[in-house]
């Protein structure tokens, strides 16, 4: 029997948990592909927003805490930051193995069996307030976000740090998706972790398609980001701007969008379309000239996604994307997330002649097939030693 085709009904009282489920991201799209390692096990969360993130959830056994009762902390999950520690530490789930999806909260939800924790980073507004929070002196929802973030830390990141690594340290077995959070873990919590690299996403090439219309028949090149400060998507813009007969769509939405929108009707040729379905995105891969990765990741995974539609990427010379990008065989990287830097590199992009071959090569040392094999093998050792 195949890996894939194992399910949970053969490995008895697995338990899934993630952070909160009120957004679409490649977070999200890795507890889906967790899931299908472990058909019907439940998934512990602390909110959950059907509305807001992939409608794949909606099948799921989802299991949210108490706080999941009030609206606004469904609609924002960071108002949720006073509560969270408590409410998670409350939540005890009963299962022989609990894998836990966690990026600063789902690591500490305590169990009866053996926790696993696969972490996506550690918590950013904890260790990394300055990225989290957004470029200080900014005016209008960066300058909102960025105030809030900062009282959070300055009544409550003392505590939440001493929570934080006392929930790490109840994990049995801690796996990340890249070596940058792998030396990210060992410093903030002094464990040795497993590189576990995560699948891009769930749809493949033979999936249905739907074009966009604002670009069909154009030469466009693809950003696949949230619209944060940290994701240097305002750089992009201005950078492939400046080429000549390229276009830019830029998919994903956040706090900046706003101001990205005034930045892209001033310059022009971009095309901001917020979250799409899966159909969309994949006709956009297929048919983009490329992508344009800016932002500083911990695990670069929208340069796998494109490879696995044959196409290269322009991405920023460090975090994840080391891990994912195979200079002048897979993709270009450039050194600083600026105009200049990216828009060279970009032309550099779409004026090489790429290897699908290699492209699609790259792609397949992250397939999903690999990920959910080596995760049931994981979990049925963490059983075992149970």
């Amino acid at each position: 029997m195949s890996a894939t085709s194992r399910d949970v009904r053969q490995t008895p009282s697995i338990a899934l948990a993630h952070d909160y489920i009120t957004q679409r991201g490649g977070a999200e799209r890795v507890v889906l592909s967790i899931e299908r390692a472990f058909r019907g096990a439940p998934v512990h969360t602390s909110l959950y927003e059907p509305r807001t993130t992939f409608p794949d959830f909606a099948a799921l056994d989802i299991q949210p805490m108490r706080l999941n009762r009030f609206t606004v902390l469904r609609h924002n999950h960071r108002l949720a930051l006073p509560f969270l520690a408590r409410e998670v530490t409350r939540h005890r789930v009963d299962a022989e193995v609990l894998l836990a999806s966690s990026s600063g909260w789902a690591h500490g939800i305590p169990t009866t069996g053996r926790k696993i924790v696969y972490c996506h980073a550690p918590a950013r507004w904890l260790y990394q307030t300055d990225r989290y929070a957004g470029v200080p002196g900014e005016n209008g929802s960066r300058g909102l976000r960025r105030r809030l973030v900062t009282l959070a830390d300055v009544a409550l990141g003392r505590h939440l740090r001493e929570w934080d690594h006392a929930a790490a340290l109840t994990a049995d077995r801690y796996l990340v998706n890249s070596t940058v959070i792998q030396h990210a873990v060992r410093e903030v919590y002094d464990i040795e972790a497993e590189v576990v690299a995560p699948p891009p996403a769930t749809f493949t090439r033979s999936g249905p398609a739907r074009p966009m219309r604002a670009v069909e028949g154009k030469r466009f090149v693809l950003c696949v980001a949230r619209l944060l400060p940290y994701k240097n998507v305002h750089h992009v813009i201005e950078a492939v701007s400046g080429l000549d007969d390229v276009e830019l769509v830029i998919v994903g939405d956040g706090p900046e969008r706003a101001r990205l929108e005034t930045l892209a009707a001033r310059v022009g040729g971009t095309h901001l379309s917020g979250r799409v379905e899966d159909a969309e995105l994949r006709w956009l891969y297929e048919n983009c000239a490329g992508l344009v990765a800016a932002s500083y990741e911990d695990f670069g995974l929208s340069p796998v996604e494109a490879a696995a539609f044959g196409k290269p990427t322009a991405a920023l010379h460090a975090g994840g994307y080391l891990d994912t990008v195979v200079g002048g065989q897979t993709g270009i990287f450039f050194e600083e997330p600026t105009r200049e830097s990216i828009g060279e590199a970009v032309a550099i992009m779409l004026d090489t002649r790429w290897s699908e071959q290699a492209i699609l090569a790259q792609a397949e040392k992250f397939c999903e097939s690999r990920f959910i094999a080596r995760l049931q093998t994981i979990v049925e050792e963490e059983r075992a030693r149970a």
